[in-house]
């Protein structure tokens, strides 16, 4: 037996925490899923198309979404190394759908002529067709179809698939998510056939999901914290008895229950628009930029590190935020100008993070300020616990059962962390959950650490507050 000194213990906690550490990564890398970006240009004040890939590489962003086609556009993309999911607009689709020599050409003029300089991935027809006041909905299959026909011609399907984002309100029912199902006008005629093409064609099924419109028409059933990622009791489905933590997973359960409902419970699902907007109007509950900075920044980790839902947990999230740009010739209410991370100056609406090693740093390095568009990812405002410079560390319930008793059988045993109030009976037993428990061990091994860089991340499985958190009576410590 050797008994090290102070310093070589620290070293060999440190060697011991970097090895479970990549096991964990490994783990992480496995189940991640995917952010990119809605790039909107209804605006007259927007930087230049190149301009605009500078900025996407330099915030490490590589998928982006479009609405259109422009040439402009699509030659700036080329040679970045960035995949790139373009538009054929809602008016398009009669002529698509009508004139198989119609598709033809637009593919050649859109795709072939940029592909693959461009990584064009994905093709959507239309854009929410369902609620198109045009009435297009009767054109979306067959526009869908001659649109992959072209792709066929010229060689391009296996790397361009074809889709249509549907918005949720295609939902006859969505609550309680184990109810989803398909408004039955739509099953038959469009939805299954729509379907049965992205199953045969190894495509994706595209969906909008916007916590916020729910949230804003019924503020006053609808948790915040349950909107915004933050702790909460969580909402049991009484349908299936799963627990939700957040509004965005229980909305994405209601689609996977309603393709259950008619047998499609294999085809993958995109997310290709979710966001919050940072200003609203008077009427537009919970628009504000530091709930867009709590929405945005949980749901980048909660995507990044939390593997799938509670109904498809082993599916990972592929997610594209809305938006990029704040469009200033946008109609509609002020929340319809102001979904951007960023102004048309490229200065950011708010500072969230956007990959991996952005969440790694975010989760060390409490927020700098209270600046309003300094607002911390977690949601929190706390300004006191900012000046003092008091920060915890919590449990990331998203992250699995599994990877969460494995970091807090780490930190309870190699790493040292004070465990004993949460055992049977003593002062932090209660609540009886893992998420609590682990939550209290990983602050204990960030405060005795000295809440140094990388002591709250655990492969994902943690992250910093800048609030006390609050399980039950139980407090905890700043420090030891």
């Amino acid at each position: 037996m050797f008994w090290f000194s102070s310093k070589n213990q620290t070293m060999a906690t440190h060697i011991s925490f970097a090895c479970f550490l990549l096991l964990l990564t490994i783990s992480t890398v496995a189940e991640s899923g995917s952010i990119g970006i809605n790039y909107g240009r209804i605006a007259n004040n927007l930087p230049t198309p190149t301009q605009v890939v500078k900025l996407l590489k330099a915030q490490k962003l590589t998928r982006v979404k479009l609405y259109d086609t422009d040439s402009d556009v699509l030659t700036a993309l080329a040679n970045s190394n960035i995949s790139v999911v373009v538009a054929l607009p809602n008016e398009l689709l009669s002529s698509t759908a009508k004139d198989q020599s119609f598709a033809d050409n637009w593919v050649q003029a859109n795709i072939s002529k940029f592909y693959p300089a461009t990584k064009i991935e994905a093709i959507a027809v239309g854009n929410e067709v369902f609620v198109d006041p045009n009435n297009t909905t009767k054109f979306l299959v067959a526009a869908m179809k001659n649109i992959h026909s072209s792709l066929v011609k010229y060689n391009l399907d296996s790397a361009v698939k074809v889709s249509s984002p549907i918005a949720l309100s295609a939902l006859q029912s969505s609550y309680p998510s184990s109810s989803g199902s398909f408004k039955p006008e739509l099953i038959e005629p469009v939805i299954k056939p729509m379907l049965d093409l992205i199953r045969s064609t190894g495509s994706y099924f595209m969906v909008n999901v916007y916590p916020f419109f729910a949230y804003t028409g019924n503020s006053g059933q609808i948790s915040l914290d349950y909107t915004l990622f933050k702790a909460n009791p969580g909402v049991v489905d009484s349908g299936n008895g799963l627990r939700y933590n957040n509004l965005f997973d229980a909305q994405l359960d209601a689609v996977f229950a309603a393709m259950s409902a008619i047998k499609y419970d294999d085809v993958k699902v995109v997310v290709t628009e979710t966001g919050w907007p940072s200003l609203g109007d008077s009427n537009e509950v919970g628009a504000s930029q530091a709930n867009a900075a709590s929405y945005n920044g949980n749901l980048v980790r909660r995507v990044l590190t939390g593997g799938g839902t509670p109904l498809r947990p082993n599916d990972t999230l592929d997610v594209f935020v809305f938006a990029l740009f704040n469009e200033n010739q946008k109609t509609g209410p002020t929340s319809e100008r102001n979904y951007g991370l960023f102004y048309p100056s490229e200065a950011k609406v708010y500072d969230i993070p956007l990959t991996m090693a952005e969440l790694a740093t975010a989760q060390t390095t409490p927020p700098a300020n209270e600046s309003k568009a300094q607002a911390p990812t977690t949601g929190d405002m706390s300004t006191s616990a900012v000046r003092s410079g008091q920060t915890w560390c919590v449990a990331n319930g998203n992250v699995g059962s599994e990877k969460l008793q494995a970091a807090l059988d780490y930190a309870c045993g190699e790493g040292g962390a004070d465990c004993r109030p949460i055992q049977g009976g003593a002062t932090c037993f209660n609540p009886d959950t893992l998420v609590a428990h682990a939550s209290y061990a990983f602050n204990s091994y960030y405060q005795k650490s000295g809440r140094g860089a990388g002591t709250c991340d655990f492969g994902g499985a943690a992250y910093v507050v800048t609030q006390a958190p609050k399980f039950g009576t139980c407090t905890f410590p700043t420090g030891y």
